[in-house]
C-alpha cells in the first residue's frame, strides 16, 4: 500500500492485513467479536489508507458479501467528509476510487450499490468536471451500450442490470448537484442538463411508445418488467433535471432561456402519456382481474408500472410546489390536473373493492392522493372571485363544484370500516392520529378529502355554502338510528366544521345546539359514539374559529356531559375528543368566565379522572394541557378546585417515570395553579417535591426550565417562605445556591429567583444561608458567567443590601470575598462599563443602608488585599465619578449623589478631598436635572415628595416580568418607599455636610478642604442647598 507523502510522524499507515481483519470480525454474526472489533475499526479510520482499503475490499468480488457490506459502508459513511484529506488519502488513492467505483455497474448486491451511488454522487459534487472528467461519459457509456443489448431479442440480465445501476447512479449524480446553490456547481449542472437532456428525452421517448402498446399477456414477460424499470430509471432522470430548471427559468438573465422549450416539450409529452399509462394500467388491471393472472412476473410487471405512474404525479406535484402561479399557466396543466379528478370521480363512481392501498388495485389510494392534492392546490389558481393575480381560463362551473362537494361528503368524508377498526381496537391511539391529521393530511384519504372540501368552500362559496346549507337542513331533520346514517350525518358535521368560517351566517348555531345537539349528545343508541365525537370537535372548531362566542350555556352542558358520561352510547373516544373541544372553546378571546363558573367544577374533576384512566402517555398530555387551558383562563376562581387538582398530581408524576413531556405538562399545570391562585395557595407541599425531582441530577436536563418556571412563580405569588404544616419554600434555598454556583446555563433564571426569595423575606434567607448565598454569587461572578448574567446578580446585590439591614449581610459579603471582587473589577483596566457601573450602585446602596458597615468592608478589604486603605478609596472613588456619565436614569444619578453624601458624612480624608471638585461638581449636575420639593404641611417630614424628574415610570425592566404577580405589588411598594423617591436631596447632602463638619475636627478643618472650591462653583451649591 502507498506511503503517505509529506505526511507528519503521528500519523500511522494501515496494515491491509489488519484492517481485512478488523473488517471481517466486524461483520460477524457474533456480538462479542462486533463488539471487540468496533473500538479498534473506528482507531484505523484515522490511519492512512484505511479509506483506500475499505475501498479495495467492497469491489473485490472473491471477498465475503458481509464483509463487502461493512467495507462500503463505512467508507460511505466516514471517508466521504475526509475526501480532500490529505492526511488520510493520497491523490494516487483518490484516482483509484474513482475509477473503482466504475466497476459497480454489474454489482448484483443492492446494499452495496446504493452506498456506491452515494459515494459517486458525493465525489462527483467535488471533483466534476475537474478532476473527474470522465465520470458523465463513462456513465453514459455504461447505459448506451446496455440499453441496445436491452433492446435487441437475445438480451442478457447482467446487462439490464448495468443498465439500472448506471441509470440509478445517474440519477445520484443529478441529485446531488441540483441541490448544489454556489456559481461553480449551478454552472456544472447547465452543463450537464446539456449534454444530457435531449439523448434521455430520446432515450424515454423510445421505451415509452413500446410501453403504451402493452397487452395482459405481455405483462408476464421478462422484458416487459425490465422495460418499465428501465423507462421509470431513466424518466426519474428526466424530473430531476426538469425540476432544477423549472424556477430557474423565470430568471431575468435568461441564462436558461435555450432550455425552455425542452422543458415544455417534456412537460406537455408527460401530460399526455400520463394520460395513457393511466388509462392503459387501469384497463390492464381491471383485464387481470377478470381473468385471475397473479404469476410473479406479471404482479411485478403491474407494480414497476404503478410506480411508474405515480412518479408523473410527483414531478407535477413538484411543479406545483415550486411555482404555483406558473404551474397554472402550464400549457396542459390544469388539463392533467382536471384528468386527475375525473379519475377520482371514476374510482368513487366504482364498487368500493377498486379503492386499495395496494399498487395492483384498479385505483391505489397513493394516485387517488396525488389527484386530490393536485386539485385541491389548482382551486385557488381557478376560481372566478380570485382578485389580484393571473387570470386562468379554467374555472368550474356550478354544477363540477357541487358535484365534487357530493362526492367528498358522501364518499371521501365519512369514515370507514378501517377507521371505525381502529377505534375499536385502540381509542386513544385513534384520537392521537386523528389529531395529527393536520400534519398528515396529503398521505390519507378522508384528512385529504377534507382539506379539498375546505378549499373548494373557501374558492367557491357562492356554490359550496348554499349547497351545505341545504344538505344541513335536510339531514338534521331526518331520523338517524342506524349505522349507515350515523355515519353520513357524521360526514356532514364534519364538513360542517370544516367549513365553518363561511357558513356561520347560515347556520344558527345556538338552535342547533339547543333543538338537535344537546339530545343528541345525551342519546343512548350504541351507534352514537361516532356523532357524539363529531358533536365534540364540531363545538371545539366553531368555538375556536370564531363563529360564536363561548358565551352559550348549551356549549359547556354539551362538552360536561360528553366528559362525564360513562353510560351506554359513549365511549373514551368521546370523552377524550370533549375534553380537547373544552380547551378548544375557554382559550378564546370571547370566553366568559362567569357563564362558565357552574360548569368548572365537573370539567376539572373529569379532566383529572380522565388523566387517572388514560393509558398512553399523549392522551395524558393532552387532558393535561386541556386542564391547564381551564386554570389559566378560569383564574382565581379556580382556588375552591386546587385541592383536587393538586392530590392527582402526586400519583400522575410517578407513574409517568421517564415520560419526560407528560412531566413537564404536570409542571405547567402545577405552575398555572399556583399563578392562578397567587397569595391563596398553599401548595407548597406539592411544590418543593417537584421542583426538587425536577432538577435532581439525570433528570433536570430534562426538566428544568419548567421545574425553574414553576419555582419562580411559587416564590413570586407566595406570601411567606416559612413553614405551614409542611415543606416551606425556604428549604429550596441550598438547592438555589447549589445551582447559582455550578450551572451556568440556568444561571439567569436562578438568580431571578433568588431575587424573588429576598422580596418575600430577605432576613430570613439571609439568616439561614447568608454565607454560602454570598460564596455562590461570588463564583458566579468570577467564573465563566455572560455578563449579562453577571449584572442581574450586581443588581440582586442592590436589592439585598436594602431589603435585609447590613448586620445580615456585611460580614457574609467579606468572607466571601465580594467586596474585594468589586474593587478587583475597579482596577481592571477592560471591566465593562455595564459592570462598573453596576457596582457603584451596589457601593452606594451599601453606603446608603450603613455607612459604618461600609466603612468597615473597606478596611477589611484593605488588610485582606494587603494594601493601604488609601488605595480602595482611590479605586472606588475614581470610579464613582467616571461612572457617573454612564448612568442615563435620573433615580441612578441621585442615587450616585445620596451615596458618595453618605460617603462624605463619615468624615474620611480620602472622600473630602474630593469635594472641591468631583463630588461638588456631581451634586451640582443632580440638582440641576433632579428637581423635587415638597409640598406645604404641617408636619414637613410627612408631606410627599413632588419628583419633577420622575414623571416617568421606571423601566419595565425592573419588574424582571413579575406582572400580574404578589411580587409585582411587592416591587410597587418597595420602589415607592426607596430613599432615592422618598429623601430629598439637597436637605440629605446639607445634612451629610454638617455631620463632615463634626466629624472631620470642625469647621476650620473643614473649611480647608472646600476652600480649594471654585467660587462660582461654591456659591452655586450654596444657592441650590438654600433652595434659592
Amino acid at each position: 500500500m502507498a506511503k503517505p507523502s509529506k505526511l507528519g510522524p503521528i500519523t500511522k499507515v494501515v496494515d491491509p492485513q489488519e484492517l481485512y481483519r478488523v473488517i471481517t470480525q466486524a461483520s460477524s454474526q457474533n456480538p462479542a467479536e462486533v463488539h471487540a472489533s468496533s473500538k479498534r475499526v473506528e482507531e484505523l479510520l484515522d490511519y492512512f489508507g484505511t479509506f483506500d482499503g475499505l475501498h479495495e475490499i467492497a469491489a473485490t468480488r472473491s471477498v465475503p458479501l458481509p464483509v463487502r457490506k461493512q467495507s462500503i459502508i463505512q467508507f460511505k459513511n466516514k471517508a466521504l467528509n475526509h475526501w480532500r484529506s490529505r492526511k488520510l488519502l493520497s491523490d494516487e488513492q483518490r484516482v483509484r476510487i474513482r475509477s473503482r467505483c466504475m466497476t459497480f455497474f454489474d454489482e448484483e448486491d443492492d446494499t452495496i450499490a446504493e452506498c456506491n451511488e452515494v459515494i459517486v454522487a458525493k465525489i462527483a459534487r467535488q471533483d466534476y468536471p475537474m478532476n473527474w472528467p470522465s465520470l458523465l461519459a463513462d456513465i453514459m457509456d455504461v447505459i448506451r451500450t446496455n440499453l441496445e443489448v436491452c433492446g435487441s431479442p437475445n438480451s442478457d440480465p447482467r446487462s439490464t442490470l448495468a443498465l439500472c445501476r448506471g441509470l440509478a447512479l445517474l440519477n445520484s449524480v443529478l441529485k446531488e448537484f441540483s441541490g448544489v446553490k454556489l456559481l461553480a456547481g449551478v454552472n456544472t449542472m447547465i452543463n450537464i442538463v446539456d449534454q444530457l437532456h435531449e439523448v434521455m428525452s430520446a432515450y424515454y421517448s423510445k421505451l415509452s411508445s413500446m410501453i403504451s402498446a402493452l397487452v395482459p399477456l405481455a405483462l408476464s414477460d421478462q422484458r416487459t418488467a425490465d422495460n418499465l424499470i428501465v423507462a421509470h430509471f431513466i424518466y426519474k432522470c428526466l424530473v430531476k433535471m426538469a425540476l432544477w430548471l423549472w424556477p430557474r427559468l423565470a430568471q431575468p438573465e435568461g441564462r436558461f432561456a435555450k432550455l425552455e422549450p425542452w422543458f415544455l416539450q417534456l412537460f406537455q409529452s408527460s401530460t399526455e402519456q400520463l394520460k395513457i399509462l393511466s388509462e392503459l394500467r387501469i384497463n390492464l388491471v381491471l383485464a387481470l382481474r377478470a381473468s385471475g393472472a397473479s404469476d410473479r412476473l406479471t404482479l411485478l410487471s403491474v407494480d414497476r408500472l404503478t410506480r411508474h405512474v405515480r412518479v408523473f404525479g410527483k414531478f407535477f406535484r413538484r411543479l406545483q410546489q415550486l411555482k404555483p402561479d406558473k404551474f397554472v399557466q402550464l400549457p396542459t396543466g390544469n388539463q392533467i390536473v382536471l384528468y386527475y379528478w375525473d379519475r377520482v370521480v371514476q374510482a368513487t363512481n366504482g364498487p368500493p373493492e377498486l379503492i386499495q392501498d395496494a399498487p395492483t388495485a384498479v385505483f391505489p389510494v397513493r394516485f387517488l392522493l396525488q389527484a386530490m392534492v393536485l386539485f385541491k392546490e389548482n382551486l385557488s389558481r381557478w376560481t372566478p372571485f380570485r382578485k389580484g393575480g393571473p387570470k386562468t381560463e379554467t374555472t368550474l362551473s356550478q354544477e363540477f363544484v357541487e358535484d365534487a362537494v357530493r362526492l367528498l361528503v358522501t364518499r371521501f368524508i365519512p369514515l370507514n370500516l378501517a377507521d371505525l377498526e381502529g377505534w375499536m381496537s385502540d381509542p386513544e391511539e385513534w384520537v392521537n392520529l386523528e389529531d395529527k391529521e393536520n400534519d398528515q393530511w396529503e398521505y390519507e384519504l378522508r384528512p385529504c378529502g377534507e382539506r379539498v372540501l375546505m378549499t373548494l368552500s373557501s374558492q367557491y362559496k357562492d356554490y359550496v355554502t348554499p349547497l351545505l346549507e341545504t344538505t344541513f337542513k335536510q339531514i338534521i331533520a331526518q331520523p338517524t338510528v342506524d349505522s349507515a346514517s350515523v355515519i353520513q350525518k357524521e360526514a356532514l358535521y364534519c364538513a360542517i366544521g370544516r367549513c365553518a368560517t363561511h357558513l356561520r351566517e347560515v347556520i344558527p348555531f345556538s338552535q342547533w345546539l339547543q333543538h338537535n345537539l344537546l339530545a343528541e349528545a345525551r342519546e343512548t343508541n350504541q351507534y352514537y359514539p361516532i356523532i357524539k365525537r363529531r358533536i365534540a370537535w364540531l363545538i371545539g372548531k366553531w368555538i375556536s374559529d370564531m363563529c360564536s362566542p363561548a358565551n352559550d350555556p348549551n356549549v359547556w352542558d354539551i362538552l360536561n356531559h360528553l366528559l362525564r358520561d360513562r353510560g351506554p352510547g359513549t365511549d373514551s373516544v368521546v370523552r377524550l375528543t370533549a375534553a380537547t373541544a373544552l380547551r378548544e372553546c375557554v382559550d378564546t378571546v370571547n370566553f366568559d368566565i362567569d357563564v362558565f363558573v357552574p360548569y368548572l367544577p365537573t370539567a376539572v374533576t373529569e379532566l383529572v379522572k380522565l388523566m387517572g384512566e388514560a393509558d398512553t402517555i399523549e392522551a395524558k398530555q393532552r387532558l393535561a394541557k386541556s386542564l391547564n387551558v381551564v386554570i389559566e383562563c378560569a383564574g382565581p376562581r379556580i382556588t375552591p378546585h386546587a385541592q383536587m387538582i393538586s392530590e392527582g398530581i402526586p400519583q400522575l408524576w410517578t407513574a409517568a417515570g421517564e415520560e419526560w413531556l407528560f412531566k413537564a405538562q404536570l409542571l405547567v399545570v402545577v405552575t398555572s395553579l399556583v399563578s392562578a391562585m397567587k397569595e391563596q395557595s398553599s401548595l407548597n407541599g406539592l411544590i418543593v417535591p417537584l421542583v426538587q425531582d425536577g432538577l435532581s441530577p439525570g433528570v433536570a436536563i430534562n426538566l428544568d426550565e419548567d421545574a425553574l418556571n414553576l419555582w419562580l412563580a411559587a416564590v413570586r405569588n407566595s406570601s411567606s417562605l416559612g413553614y405551614a404544616g409542611g415543606p416551606g419554600l425556604l428549604d429550596l434555598v441550598p438547592l438555589a445556591v447549589s445551582l447559582l454556583s455550578n450551572n451556568l446555563d440556568l444561571l439567569g433564571k436562578i438568580v431571578s429567583i433568588v431575587e424573588s426569595c429576598l422580596f418575600v423575606d430577605a432576613p430570613a434567607v439571609l439568616q439561614g444561608f447568608a454565607q454560602p448565598l454570598m460564596n455562590a454569587f461570588v463564583k458566579a461572578l468570577t467564573g465563566q458567567a455572560i455578563m449579562t448574567n453577571q449584572k442581574d446578580i450586581l443588581v440582586c446585590l442592590q436589592f439585598l443590601a436594602q431589603l435585609a439591614p447590613a448586620t445580615l449581610w456585611g460580614q457574609a459579603m467579606h468572607f466571601a470575598g465580594l467586596f474585594s471582587h468589586i474593587i478587583n473589577l475597579l482596577n481592571h483596566d477592560e471591566s465593562s462599563p455595564v459592570l462598573l457601573t453596576e457596582c457603584i450602585y451596589l457601593l452606594a446602596r451599601i453606603a446608603l443602608a450603613d455607612r459604618q458597615m461600609f466603612l468597615q468592608l473597606v478596611s477589611a478589604t484593605a488588610e485582606t488585599m494587603n494594601v493601604p486603605e488609601a488605595k480602595i478609596w482611590e479605586a472606588v472613588l475614581d470610579h464613582w465619578w467616571r461612572q457617573f456619565d454612564h448612568m442615563s436614569e435620573p433615580r441612578h444619578r441621585k442615587l450616585a449623589a445620596l451615596g458618595i453624601a453618605s460617603l462624605v458624612s463619615t468624615g474620611r480624608p480620602e472622600v473630602l478631598d474630593r469635594l472641591p471638585n468631583e463630588i461638588f461638581n456631581l451634586w451640582t449636575d443632580v440638582f440641576f436635572e433632579v428637581k423635587e420639593s415638597r409640598s406645604l404641611a404641617e408636619s414637613e417630614d410627612a408631606s410627599p415628595l413632588t419628583l419633577h424628574w420622575d414623571l416617568d415610570q421606571v423601566p419595565q425592566s425592573y419588574y424582571a416580568d413579575s406582572e400580574n404577580t404578589v411580587e409585582f405589588d411587592r416591587r410597587q411598594t418597595f420602589l415607592d418607599n426607596d430613599p432615592v423617591r422618598i429623601t430629598q436631596l439637597t436637605n440629605y447632602v446639607a445634612a451629610a455636610l454638617q455631620e463632615a463638619e463634626r466629624t472631620c475636627g470642625g469647621i476650620h478643618i473643614f473649611n480647608l478642604y472646600i476652600s480649594k472650591t471654585d467660587p462660582t462653583l461654591l456659591k452655586q451649591l450654596q444657592n441650590e442647598l438654600q433652595g434659592e
